[in-house]
């Protein structure tokens, strides 16, 4: 991942955050609002170790996954659901009803709600 998704959805970060780094405090990231140099500064001084050994746990950190939580976020729903428009036939909405495929509860208890 990047720090742009980190810093675009800097709260939704705080869980993972919380878990690499457990000195943190979710008060102070709140006053970081997703600043690189900031968090890089405030990592230092919350844990000790020189800004050189965070800037390259922080650069470890990105390499991974984009937590699920993040992912999962619905305010990325309507972004999501554009980019799938692309898989759209032309002349369909990305945004239109989905009950041919199912989910009308045409069978109740068929497990689609």
């Amino acid at each position: 991942m990047k720090w742009q998704h980190v810093q675009q959805n800097w709260a939704a970060f705080y869980e993972a955050i919380v878990e690499k780094w457990p000195e943190v405090d979710e008060v102070d990231l709140d006053e970081i609002d997703g600043d690189q140099r900031a968090f890089v500064a405030y990592l230092a001084e919350a844990t000790g170790q020189e800004p050189s050994e965070i800037r390259e746990e922080v650069r470890e950190w990105l390499a991974g996954e984009i937590p699920s939580d993040v992912v999962m976020d619905p305010t990325h729903d309507n972004h999501s659901i554009a980019l799938s428009g692309k898989y759209v036939n032309e002349g369909e909405d990305e945004y239109a009803d989905d009950a041919r495929f199912g989910d009308d509860d045409e069978y109740p208890d068929d497990g689609d709600r």
